[in-house]
This record gives C-alpha cells, sequence and structure tokens, in this order.
C-alpha cells in the first residue's frame, strides 16, 4: 500500500514524477468535479495518519475500515444525492457493486475523506455493460483499466484534493503498466476531462440527470499534457525532468528514500535485528533459496564469496562466459586460484545446452558450474532451469550470479548451490548490500578464508559479525515492501518488445535475440559513424541517463536502456526520437 511520504505535484509537474514507483493495495458509476487542478505543491503523506498540521492533506490507498465506510457516504452523496444515478436509501450509503474489485485513492485530512477515485482493470468494465463491443471504440494498447467514481467534498473542489487524487492515480498507471484508460465522463463536466487529454467516444449512456460520456485516454497523451503546462515553470528554472535509464543506481521511491532517511541504530539492538532476520525471509521466500547471507558490499565482492567457498569445495570447475560478467567470474576464478575451464559462447549468444553437455563430459569429473543469469552487458537471460537440470543430473554444484536478475525476473533458487544478488538494481533500494543464497549448511573456515569473505562465519554469527548499515538494511526492507516481481517482469516484457521494436524500424541493430533477452535491459549498437561517450553525453544532455560509460560499451560503441525502476512508454518513445534525431546523417 502507499505509505510513504512524498511530494504532491501539480498536475503539469507529473511530467517530473510519471516514473515515480507506487506498490498498492486495496479499497459508483461515473465522475463528478467542478473545475480543473490547480494549486501550488504540498506535502502529503500516502498511508497512516499524520500528526502534523492541521491543514495537511494526505492521499493513498483506501485500507481502513473508517475510509470504507466514508466511501461509501461520499458515493451515495454524490451519485444519489447530487447526481439521481442512484435509488434513495435510509443508510444513505452506496456500495459500489465492482467494490471487491476497486483500487480506491483517497484525500484525508485528520480521519475525515474529503475526495475519492477508483481503478479497476479486471473486465468486464462497467462500460462494458453499456456499450456493445468496448474495445473496437479504443485505440491499441496492451493493458487498460477503467477509471471510476472521482468525487470531491463541494467545498474543496477548487484546491489541491483533486489534483493529488489525479497525480496518485496517474504514477499508479505508471506502476501497473496500464497505457490506456477508459471511464463515463459526467456530461456536465467534458470541458475539465478534455482539458485533462480525455477523448470521447461512443454514444452517451445513463439516464436522464446522470448523463456520461464514455471517454479514454491514453498515458502518453496525459503525460503530453502534463509537460506542456510545465513548460513554462521549466523553462524558468533553467532544467528538465531527467528519464532514468540505468542499470544502477535505480531510482528509488520516497518510501525507500525516507527509511534510509531514518536515524542510525546499533547493529546490535534487538530492534534492527528483528527487522534484519525479517528481511533476510524475505529474500529467501522471494528466491525459494533456503539461507541468505547480507555484506555490506557490491556484487563483485559477494561473487569473491562464491570463489572462497568453491576454494573450500575444490575439484574442477566450469565458468560459462557470454558477456563482461561472464568474464568478470572467470577473473574471479583465476583470483581464487581455482581448477577450471572456461566455456564461451559469443557476446550476445545464447548458451546450447547440448554442447555444454559435450563439454562436461569431455571435462570428467566437474564438481561445480559458475554462471551469469542476467548478462547486463548483452541484455541476454541464460537460461537457469537448462542449467540447474543438466547440474543436477551430473550431481553438479551450480553457482549463479544474479546481481541483475534480483527483483527483475522471478528467480527459483532452489536447485542451486550458491547465487549472488544485490540490493540496488531489480529491488531498487541503495546500492551497498550484496546477498549470497546458498540451500546447504556452511561453517566457518578462519584458516583459508578472510572473515569478510567467510560465508560460514556471518551464518554462524546470524549474519551479522561485523557492523552493518542500520539505513540500508531499513532501506532494503522498505524496497522489499513495494516489490511485486511477476508484475514487474511482465511490465517491462511489454515495454522491452515495443521499444525493440521501435529501435530496429529505426534501423538500430539490438544486441542478443529478442527470444532470450533480458527484459530488464537493452543493449544498443550504434552505428560506428557516431561514437558512443559523445552520443552518452548528448543524451544526457537531452535528460535521458542511459549506461555508456564504460569500458566494454565504449569498446563496442554500444549504449544500454536499463528498465530496472519505474518508466513509462512515453519515456521511451522520447528517449527513441531523441537517439534517431542525433544518429541522423548531417
Amino acid at each position: 500500500m502507499y505509505k510513504e511520504s512524498v511530494e504532491l505535484y501539480s498536475a503539469p509537474s507529473l511530467a517530473h514524477e510519471l516514473n515515480a514507483p507506487a506498490t498498492v493495495r486495496r479499497g459508483s458509476e461515473g465522475i463528478s468535479g467542478d473545475s480543473a487542478p490547480k494549486g501550488n505543491a504540498v506535502s502529503v503523506r500516502r498511508g497512516g495518519v499524520s500528526a502534523s498540521r492541521p491543514s495537511q492533506l494526505e492521499f493513498r490507498i483506501a485500507t481502513e475500515d473508517w475510509e470504507f465506510e466514508q466511501i461509501h457516504a461520499l458515493n451515495y452523496r454524490t451519485f444519489v444525492e447530487e447526481i439521481p444515478q442512484h435509488a434513495v436509501n435510509r443508510d444513505k450509503s452506496l456500495v459500489d457493486r465492482f467494490h471487491r474489485d476497486n483500487t480506491y485513492f483517497v484525500c484525508v485530512r485528520e480521519r475525515h475523506v474529503l475526495g475519492m477515485v477508483c481503478v479497476r482493470d479486471k473486465r468486464p468494465f462497467s462500460l462494458d455493460y453499456k456499450l456493445d463491443d468496448l474495445n473496437a471504440y479504443l485505440p491499441p494498447h496492451q493493458s487498460v483499466c477503467e477509471v471510476r467514481l472521482l468525487s470531491v467534498e463541494p467545498k474543496y473542489r477548487r484546491g489541491h484534493v483533486l489534483n493529488g487524487l489525479l497525480n496518485a492515480l496517474a504514477r499508479y498507471a505508471v506502476e501497473k503498466g496500464y497505457d490506456l484508460a477508459v471511464m463515463s465522463g459526467l456530461e456536465a463536466q467534458q470541458k475539465l476531462y478534455r482539458h485533462l487529454g480525455w477523448i470521447p467516444f461512443g454514444p452517451k449512456v445513463g439516464t436522464p440527470g446522470a448523463r456520461y460520456q464514455p471517454m479514454y485516454l491514453t498515458l502518453e497523451a496525459y503525460a503530453t499534457h502534463a509537460r506542456e503546462a510545465l513548460g513554462k515553470e521549466t523553462q524558468a528554472q533553467g532544467s528538465h525532468a531527467q528519464t532514468h535509464l540505468l542499470p544502477g543506481p535505480v531510482n528509488m521511491g520516497a518510501r525507500v528514500r525516507k527509511a534510509m532517511a531514518r536515524v542510525p541504530v546499533s547493529h546490535r539492538s534487538d530492534a534492527f535485528m528483528d527487522e534484519f532476520q525479517l528481511a533476510k525471509q524475505r529474500l529467501c521466500h522471494l528466491t525459494g533459496a533456503r539461507s541468505v547471507e547480507v555484506f555490506m558490499s557490491s556484487g563483485t565482492l559477494a561473487n569473491d564469496v562464491v570463489g572462497g567457498q568453491l576454494s573450500l569445495l575444490g575439484g574442477r570447475g566450469v565458468v560459462l562466459c557470454n558477456g563482461e560478467f561472464g568474464r568478470r567470474l572467470v577473473n574471479h576464478a583465476k583470483g581464487w586460484r581455482l581448477n577450471f575451464s572456461v566455456f564461451e559462447a559469443p557476446w550476445g549468444g545464447i548458451f546450447n545446452a547440448k554442447q555444454i553437455e559435450e563439454h562436461l563430459d569431455r571435462e570428467n569429473d566437474v564438481a561445480w558450474l559458475w554462471a551469469v543469469h542476467g548478462e547486463t552487458s548483452t541484455g541476454v537471460l541464460n537460461d537457469l532451469g537448462a542449467l540447474a537440470r543438466i547440474c543436477k543430473r551430473r550431481s553438479i554444484r551450480l553457482c549463479m550470479d544474479c546481481v541483475s536478475s534480483l527483483g527483475n525476473v522471478p528467480l527459483d533458487l532452489r536447485e542451486v548451490f550458491l547465487a549472488t544478488g544485490v540490493s540496488g538494481k531489480g529491488l531498487c533500494a541503495p546500492c551497498g548490500l550484496s546477498m549470497v543464497f546458498h540451500n546447504h549448511q556452511v561453517n566457518a573456515a578462519p584458516d583459508r578464508l578472510p572473515p569478510c569473505l567467510d560465508l560460514g562465519c556471518f551464518a554462524e554469527h546470524r549474519g551479522v559479525p561485523f557492523t552493518i548499515s542500520s539505513n540500508l538494511v531499513h532501506a532494503l526492507s522498505a524496497a522489499l515492501d513495494l516489490l511485486d516481481v511477476e508484475e514487474k517482469n511482465r511490465r517491462a516484457t511489454r515495454l522491452s518488445k515495443r521499444l525493440r521494436k521501435r529501435l530496429e524500424t529505426s534501423g538500430f541493430a539490438v544486441v542478443g535475440p529478442e527470444k532470450h533477452s533480458f527484459p530488464a535491459i537493452v543493449t544498443v549498437a550504434v552505428p560506428r559513424a557516431f561514437e558512443t561517450a559523445a552520443l552518452g553525453r548528448r543524451l544526457e544532455e537531452g535528460g535521458f541517463l542511459v549506461n555508456f560509460n564504460t569500458g566494454y560499451l565504449l569498446e563496442r560503441n554500444w549504449i544500454q536502456v536499463a528498465l530496472m525502476g519505474p518508466v513509462s512508454w512515453h519515456q521511451l518513445e522520447r528517449f527513441c526520437a531523441n537517439l534517431e534525431s542525433l544518429c541522423r546523417p548531417a
């Protein structure tokens, strides 16, 4: 649910925040309101009751019984007493027929609901019952929702309430991946809806006194409206919104940033240990792993921890390499002086299972296999399931670098011996924590491993043998609250497919086959006539932060677009247009 403190922007400034994250939970016909959004920015909180000054407004998803009671009462006052759409009743309460499926956004001041709006993505919509073949009226889309029951108490209709509800709804739509919304717009409020970008379609519906116009709104249309309205303000400030397309650091939600800013506590305190152990349990639940240890480090150190465990295991191993991070695993293995061979595929290529098995046959008595899951350098997602099956049949211990895939795609680590991850990237928490997942008992090896690289040392001390930042753990916990990997992967898959098609249509080559693509990364081969470093800097000047300024990308003249944080298709379209413009022949 919404629980974080955020800044609420006036409707135009949504252009700055279309990529703000929001993970939410649950809470009668038509839309009601008196005027277009207006007013300056105010500070609000999502979730909970504010103890601050009485005038503070809070915008959040309804979850409390008292909120729903007031929602039903406001619904009645609006759509029975004000708009004669439903029958009068003695309770003066109107429960929407789709109530169980609705997600309600409310504006609250001191436990009073001042306004509401709801969204629902389960078909049939209310408009499906009013129009034959609703889809025939709609533009092409991938994910559609219905917006309903926008209602604001009369004396608050010219202030911040309507504005805040619409912004909260828009942010939620971005996070859920909706690219189209439909609604029944009150006939008397057509000027307001058209001002916000809604487009009328089909015949009017409803009854005399409660007439509605079916309307739709694309995410791109609302974003365009917001940016146009913001233009003068942006020009005066001499700045523009940045679209964050980096694989790290990834944009963090306001709730995560707030958790990061909490007063530090001792890593030995009971309260910290309770939160830390809960975070570990949630990481295990996320991946299916039995155990996990958390380190104050980057993913590089976590992979060195794996290398240390392999040095204790002994035996001969195989490292798979089809990109920069596979090459780095080779270097880890060399650094630990492991006995291993390398099985390589071309950068951007995939591993052939039969050829891997043939290589294992030639090697004889292979004890372990080490590979990257999401190969960030090329945007290829290696087949973890196939590798797990090969290793299980041969009693080979499988180790996986899941630094980029954790939190971006569903992970099943039950058959994996050791796997690594990080707090940044897919989990959308601050960088600084890494993880090593394991499904077996590990023991400390003080005579053979440095303490900071000894997985067993961490396991024997409940994961905290040394100082660990409570701020990073607080932020990680908040990020896990907001994470829905299944939905995130579905949305990234939709966006990456559209992005690949758009880039290829414009003549750009995308690295790696689409069938085996890692949805969170799209790697673009830039024509040699254009230097990656200069192009990347020009993109930054245009407000697009992409990955380009690293050795392996500069060497190959590649740039990368990461979809690990919240991003809209409208932003990606603008990126493509900017890239096309910069690469247009002089």
